[in-house]
């Protein structure tokens, strides 16, 4: 999805900028009963699980633009064949 194409674009950033934070970042507080909290950074690993990139470290991988571009390719592919068919 256009998330995966943004975590690309926030890993470049660095660890000082807010949006990386937001993205890497861990939640606080408390939630009530219900499903668990996700990070962005979750989000973004169980996309590339799901089109084969799994255990790899994503950020390492977003550093390199042409490398990346792979497997945001694939998960945009995977998502829209999934919106067609529904």
């Amino acid at each position: 999805m256009r998330r995966t194409r943004w975590a690309g674009h926030v890993a470049h950033m660095g660890a000082r900028r807010g949006a990386y934070r937001v993205l890497v970042g861990k939640p606080e507080g408390k939630r009530t009963l219900g499903r668990p909290r996700h990070r962005w950074e979750d989000n973004i690993k169980m996309y590339l699980e799901e089109v084969g990139w799994k255990g790899m470290e994503w950020i390492d991988l977003a550093q390199d633009r042409d490398r990346w571009q792979a497997p945001v390719n694939a998960v945009m592919k995977l998502y829209i064949r999934k919106t067609v068919h529904l």
